[in-house]
């Protein structure tokens, strides 16, 4: 299923397959540190890109790729264990906790891909 769907900021985004549409609830400060980390991402890509403008030298843009692809790698693996201790592991039925557990099963065949 594709979802398309405008968040909070007012940004839509669509084409990203979805599993469900169901919301997880998050502890408030988990929330707002795994957003952080996704604004350090941001503005890491943004600098790649004025990078790219004014024409640096490939190595040194290179380098700042490595450094955005570790930081959401370490952003993904914040968001699973997040997703086991508390959308699986306090999930309403122990069914329901499989179906959380195959959906993560399926998205982490393509995350090692």
């Amino acid at each position: 299923m594709l979802l398309n769907e405008t968040l909070g900021t007012g940004k839509t985004w669509s084409g990203v397959s979805a599993l469900s549409k169901a919301r997880e609830s998050h502890p408030p400060e988990e929330t707002k540190a795994l957003t952080t980390r996704l604004r350090k991402i941001t503005g890491q890509l943004n600098a790649v890109e004025g990078m790219l403008a004014k024409d640096y030298d490939c190595p040194d843009v290179l380098m700042q790729l490595v450094s955005a692809r570790r930081a959401i790698k370490a952003l993904s693996e914040k968001l699973i264990q997040s997703h086991m201790e508390h959308c699986i592991e306090h999930a309403s039925s122990p069914e329901d906790a499989r179906k959380k557990l195959r959906d993560l099963l399926v998205v982490l065949e393509r995350y090692v891909d």
